[in-house]
């Protein structure tokens, strides 16, 4: 039977705060715990209303700067009932991508410390933050025994716009902490794959498996929470049709996607961020509705399972 998963980003806004140029110090900080303490309960209500098991992609230093708060209980409760916690670095550095293996090896080894303390595991899969892959990284999660990486995100529309924000972001003196990945992830396979170690939007032969988030054939149109959440339905399922063709799809949200300004989302933030001004309700509805369409035409497993199983 084909495979499905669905992953989450567990983005808190202060990283919102950062790809905006945006103040982060003006977060309070039932600002800053928003995305466990408020999404992720949302987020584990959707799944199971649809049977489903997720993976979730937690950044380390948010269950150390929130030890005793309810979100790092839900993250308990999330594994506890067999969703995958899985790494997105210890301090969701932008530019991880252009760090030394060392380095990465560093973030790697903090947020598996942080993980295992909530789940009694240490995690086996990882996507970077921004979604950029390098060789370092390739071989320093290959070292540290990882099972898969699930960074390559190789949309055309998502680059593009990504690029003119950045832009236009610079023309105002604005800096974002966010970057732009090489254009070479646009090359990249649609479906899961071994890396090339040194060159690792090739196929190759590393150690571990590349599961790149899914997007349409040809056009490449990323088929991901951003889009369900804003874009026309009749193009959301359009392009459900055009992904759900192929033998894998791995959908990826973030806890934004579940969020809404009547949460208490800075003015400001939600002024540039447009998907916070949709209705939560409606974006639940929409993210239900694909959440059903993937539970009966495919068999969903968390990230983990799907690369210990998949062939590549």
């Amino acid at each position: 039977m084909r495979r499905a998963a669905v992953s989450v980003d567990l983005d808190g806004l202060v990283h919102y705060a950062r790809i905006h140029g945006l103040e982060e110090s003006a977060l309070s900080a039932h600002e800053r715990a928003l995305h466990l303490e408020v999404a992720l309960p949302r987020l584990l209500r959707l799944f199971e209303a649809s049977g489903l098991l997720a993976t979730f992609f937690v950044v380390g230093e948010d269950v150390e700067d929130a030890a005793a708060s309810a979100g790092v209980a839900t993250l308990q409760e999330a594994a506890a009932a067999g969703h995958e916690l899985a790494s997105h670095s210890h301090t969701h550095p932008y530019a991880l991508s252009a760090a030394s293996e060392e380095a990465v090896s560093d973030e790697l080894a903090h947020a598996e410390k942080a993980l295992a303390s909530v789940s009694g595991k240490r995690p086996l899969g990882f996507r970077a933050p921004g979604y950029s892959l390098s060789a370092a990284m390739v071989s320093a999660l290959v070292r540290r025994g990882y099972r898969y990486d699930a960074s390559v995100f190789p949309a055309a529309p998502y680059y593009l716009a990504k690029a003119a924000v950045l832009a236009g972001m610079a023309l105002r003196g604005r800096p974002s902490a966010s970057a732009l990945d090489t254009p070479r992830v646009l090359l990249a396979p649609r479906l899961p794959y071994r890396p090339d170690a040194k060159a690792p939007y090739k196929k190759g032969s590393a150690p571990l498996l590349e599961v790149p988030m899914s997007v349409t054939p040809f056009l490449r149109v990323p088929f991901y929470g951003t889009l369900l959440t804003l874009a026309p339905w009749a193009v959301v399922e359009r392009t459900y049709r055009a992904v759900a063709n192929s033998s894998f799809v791995s959908l990826e949200l973030h806890a934004v996607d579940v969020l809404d300004a009547a949460d208490g989302i800075p003015e400001a933030l939600a002024k540039v961020q447009r998907d916070l001004r949709v209705p939560r309700a409606e974006k639940e509805r929409r993210l239900g509705q694909v959440l059903g369409w993937l539970a009966r035409d495919f068999r969903c497993t968390t990230l983990l399972d799907a690369a210990q199983t998949l062939p590549a």
